[in-house]
């Protein structure tokens, strides 16, 4: 007897799996950052079995991160402001900073609390320091990457360079951000992100195009990366490849952590994209039913994977 070939995921339940997978992801990897390859997997070592949401470092079982506290905050920006106001996004950045997360990337913490314009503080402080293509933008990207799907690739890849901007001040972390939008747009159709890579590089700046080129190649893998994966560059190099090399939401992720280093946003990017591609129904309920999203700063609100759902919900309109 022929086994039932299963139902593709519906567009909704891809766009689901995107936003809920990238904090699931985040949250997951947040007690092993910094922490040594394999570490993951040698503690869990057999998939299934349950406990990962483990906790630690800090971090409650389940706890996400900066990574997705900020991709809520932009998500609720552009519901409640029915467009993308980037004025808007920064000022609820520059709040959520303000009253002191757990966590916060070294480079978005100066420009927030710069006290520069929403519109130039980026810029100036890429001028000074010279430093600005960290992965910040790129792991709070999810919820946007499924608002601005159904517009096109233009239309995606412009608003992810337009938010990837208030805080890096690199055109890299723009158009790495930009990638990731549509990579998720693809795969919210149906169609397969990875055969879409040489298109998109195409519509990429060229001084970038090379160098995203190098580590989206099918042949590249991370330890070829020259730089540390909290740089944008590898961050998603590192995702596409757990994508590419894998053949489940759970295996993505669990290769996506193992890799070490900033594990909580690599496995949140990761999180995306193999969301998107395979739907909610692939990430395991032992890890939503923990999931929990605090916002320091917005009146002690915490937000679970239903919340996540149904703002996922408004976003694809």
């Amino acid at each position: 007897m022929t086994a039932p070939v299963p139902t593709p995921p519906s567009r909704a339940e891809r766009a689901l799996g995107a936003v809920v997978g990238s904090a699931v992801g985040d949250a997951l990897g947040a007690p092993f950052e910094f922490g040594p390859e394999g570490a993951f997997s040698a503690r869990f070592p057999e998939p299934g079995r349950g406990g990962e949401m483990c906790g630690g470092g800090g971090w409650d079982p389940g706890e996400a991160t900066d990574d997705t506290q900020m991709a809520v905050l932009i998500a609720e920006s552009l519901l409640e402001c029915g467009r993308l106001d980037p004025r808007d996004v920064f000022r609820r950045f520059r709040r959520w900073a303000a009253a002191g997360p757990k966590d916060i990337g070294l480079q978005t913490e100066a420009v927030l609390g710069s006290g520069d314009p929403w519109d130039t503080a980026a810029a100036l402080h890429f001028q000074v320091n010279g430093r600005g293509a960290g992965n910040g933008a790129l792991m709070r990207a999810a919820p946007a990457a499924v608002h601005f799907a159904s517009r096109g690739r233009d239309a995606t890849m412009d608003a992810a360079r337009r938010l990837a901007a208030l805080t890096h001040g690199d055109r890299a972390a723009w158009e790495g951000t930009a990638v990731f939008h549509e990579l998720v747009r693809v795969a919210l159709s149906g169609g397969d992100p990875l055969a879409a890579v040489p298109g998109t590089l195409d519509a990429l700046h060229p001084d970038h195009r090379g160098r995203y080129a190098a580590v989206l190649a099918a042949d590249w893998h991370p330890d070829l990366a020259t730089e540390f994966n909290g740089a944008v560059w590898p961050c998603l190099g590192s995702a596409v490849w757990a994508l590419r090399t894998t053949s489940s939401y759970e295996d993505a992720v669990r290769a996506a952590i193992d890799l070490g280093g900033d594990t909580d946003t690599v496995a949140a990017v990761t999180g995306g994209l193999a969301g998107a591609v395979y739907g909610i129904a692939a990430v395991p309920e032992r890890w939503t039913a923990p999931l929990h999203v605090p916002l320091p700063g917005f009146g002690g609100r915490v937000l679970r994977a239903g919340d996540l759902a149904g703002l996922t919900g408004r976003l694809c309109g």
